[in-house]
């Protein structure tokens, strides 16, 4: 049966660290880190995203607000509001809660934050520089994987990793992070296209499943005594609970726990890391 790793533990274990970094920066006299959230729209799940990451922010000193406008904003006036920001000097970093309404190009809002304050690592200057391995953010959810890994004691250098999604969210910048020099794992990157797949996960030493498919990863896809890192969320319907549906990961978490020798959970895997990486650019930000 194979270890659970606790996300959420390590991620406290993180917000920890960052509490420590703001106390310092107060203490040598300066202001706590801000970050301003902007959020479009009025849909449940992102405003319930965006609470836990203020909640989480107000938690280590972090001071944090959201902009909050109607999902009829024109891309112009958005990325105004992007603009003013950048020009704040109050403010440290700075989130764009996704998704955006169909009409916005949400590429054109992220190119408009400035690179110093774009503590999600999604514009392309960073971007650049992680493919790089030069100093700078690093994206939440990928550094969040690696984190996981490396505190669960699991070695990475020489290993054959197998990502499962190509995404820019995700899949890329994983993949740049795990290869930069110092990690050092073998990567393959594969995706809907991606031929003869359970053959390649197979032989996986650590398999990374981010391809928002509920379940999608059974055991017969995992090699015996590889660790297993579920980065899906996923609705299904489910008429025994009061909501009427429970979560699940991209992996099928039973059949393979059994398998495996390191599974992380969902929720309570690689969420809360995605949250407390994303502190952690904020307090970078504001260094």
């Amino acid at each position: 049966m194979a270890v659970i790793i606790n996300g959420k533990a390590i991620a406290a274990d993180i917000r920890n660290d960052i509490k420590q970094g703001v106390d310092e920066l107060i203490k040598a006299g300066r202001r706590p880190p801000y970050l301003a959230v902007v959020l479009v729209g009025d849909d449940p799940a992102s405003a319930s995203y965006v609470q836990g990451k203020q909640k989480a922010a107000h938690e280590v000193g972090i001071q944090s607000d959201t902009r909050t406008y109607p999902d009829s904003i024109t891309q112009a006036d958005l990325v105004n509001v992007v603009h003013r920001l950048n020009d704040d000097s109050e403010v440290d970093g700075i989130l764009v809660q996704l998704p955006l309404p169909d009409h916005i190009e949400y590429q054109r809002v992220i190119e408009a934050i400035n690179p110093d304050k774009d503590v999600d690592c999604f514009h392309p200057e960073n971007v650049g520089k992680l493919m790089l391995g030069l100093p700078g953010f690093k994206p939440a959810t990928p550094a969040g994987i690696v984190e996981l890994i490396k505190r669960s004691g699991i070695d990475i250098a020489g290993k054959r990793v197998v990502i499962i999604g190509r995404s820019n969210i995700v899949g890329k910048p994983l993949a740049s992070l795990l290869i930069q020099k110092g990690v050092d794992a073998t990567v393959t990157v594969c995706h809907s296209r991606t031929q003869n797949l359970p053959d390649i996960t197979r032989r996986a030493d650590i398999l990374v499943a981010a391809l928002g498919r509920a379940e999608f990863v059974t055991a017969d896809m995992v090699k015996k005594g590889a660790a297993v890192i579920d980065v899906g969320i996923n609705r299904v319907d489910d008429a025994t609970k009061e909501r009427g549906y429970r979560l699940v990961g991209d992996v099928k978490f039973d059949e393979v726990a059994e398998k495996a020798s390191f599974i992380t959970p969902v929720p309570g895997g690689v969420g809360p890391m995605t949250i407390a990486l994303m502190l952690q650019n904020t307090l970078v930000a504001a260094q």
